[in-house]
C-alpha cells in the first residue's frame, strides 16, 4: 500500500509535465506573430525593402571600388585621366574631362527633376509628376547616350576588356587593369541607369493611367526616386575614382 501511495504522486507529476511540454510544443508550432497594428520601423513595408535592396547593392559597388582602389594604388604606374578622357563630340580632343563633366551635370539635373516628381506626388499633383518624370527619363537616356559615345570612342582608340592602348603617366607601358576595371564598373553603373530609366517609364505609364490617383497616394514614385538617387550617388564615387584620381 505504501508503494501505491508513493507511486500516485509521482505518476500525477509526470503526467502534468508531459501536458506542459505538449502545450509548449503546440505554442512553438503555432507562434503568434506581432500584431500591434503599427510598424515598429515607422516606415512602409515596400520602402523598407527598397532600402534593404539599396544597401545590398551598395555592398556590391563598394566591393568593386575597393578592389579597383587596391589595384590602383598598388601599381607603380597608371594612365593619366586627363589624357584618356580628353575628347568631346564634334569638338575633337584637347578638352580633358569636359565630356564626363557634362555627363555628371546631366545626371545631377535628372536627380533634381526626380525630387520634384516625388514632391509633386506628395501633393497629389498628377501633371507635375508626369512632367518631372518625363524630364528625368530624358536625362537618363541622355546620360546613357553620352556613355555609349564614350565607350565607342575608347573602343576605336583600341581600349576594351583585355586591351589598353594608353601609356602610364610616367610613359611606361600600362597593364589592362585600367580598362578592365573601367569598362566593368562603368558598365555595371550604366546598367543601373538603364534599369532606372525603365522603372521611371513604368511609373510614368502608371501615372498616366491614374493608377496612383485611384490608390490615393504616389508612394511608388518615392520608391523609384530612392533608386534613382542611389544611382546618382554611386556615380559620384565612380567619377572620382576613374576621372579625377
Amino acid at each position: 500500500m505504501k508503494f501505491i501511495h508513493l507511486f500516485y504522486p509521482l505518476h500525477n507529476t509526470f503526467v502534468n509535465e508531459i501536458s506542459l511540454v505538449n502545450m509548449q510544443t503546440a505554442t512553438t508550432a503555432n507562434p503568434k506573430w506581432w500584431n500591434g497594428g503599427k510598424s515598429p520601423f515607422n516606415v512602409e513595408y515596400g520602402k523598407l525593402m527598397m532600402w534593404y535592396f539599396l544597401m545590398s547593392d551598395a555592398f556590391t559597388f563598394g566591393a568593386f571600388l575597393i578592389s579597383y582602389g587596391t589595384i590602383r594604388f598598388s601599381t607603380n604606374g597608371w594612365p593619366d585621366p586627363n589624357v584618356v578622357f580628353q575628347s568631346f563630340p564634334f569638338l575633337g580632343s584637347g578638352l580633358p574631362l569636359m565630356f564626363v563633366s557634362l555627363m555628371t551635370f546631366i545626371l545631377i539635373i535628372s536627380s533634381v527633376t526626380m525630387v520634384l516628381a516625388v514632391k509633386a506626388g506628395h501633393e497629389n499633383n498628377k501633371q507635375k509628376v508626369v512632367t518631372n518624370l518625363v524630364w528625368t527619363i530624358i536625362g537618363g537616356i541622355a546620360f546613357l547616350s553620352c556613355q555609349a559615345w564614350e565607350w565607342t570612342h575608347l573602343h576605336h582608340e583600341g581600349a576594351w576588356w583585355g586591351a589598353n592602348p594608353f601609356l602610364n603617366a610616367d610613359g611606361s607601358q600600362s597593364s589592362t587593369n585600367f580598362t578592365n576595371y573601367f569598362f566593368t564598373i562603368t558598365g555595371f553603373h550604366g546598367f543601373h541607369v538603364f534599369s532606372g530609366v525603365i522603372i521611371n517609364i513604368i511609373m510614368l505609364i502608371m501615372t498616366l493611367n491614374d493608377t496612383f490617383e485611384k490608390r490615393g497616394h504616389y508612394l511608388m514614385i518615392e520608391k523609384a526616386g530612392l533608386y534613382w538617387h542611389f544611382v546618382d550617388l554611386v556615380w559620384v564615387f565612380v567619377f572620382t575614382c576613374f576621372y579625377l584620381i
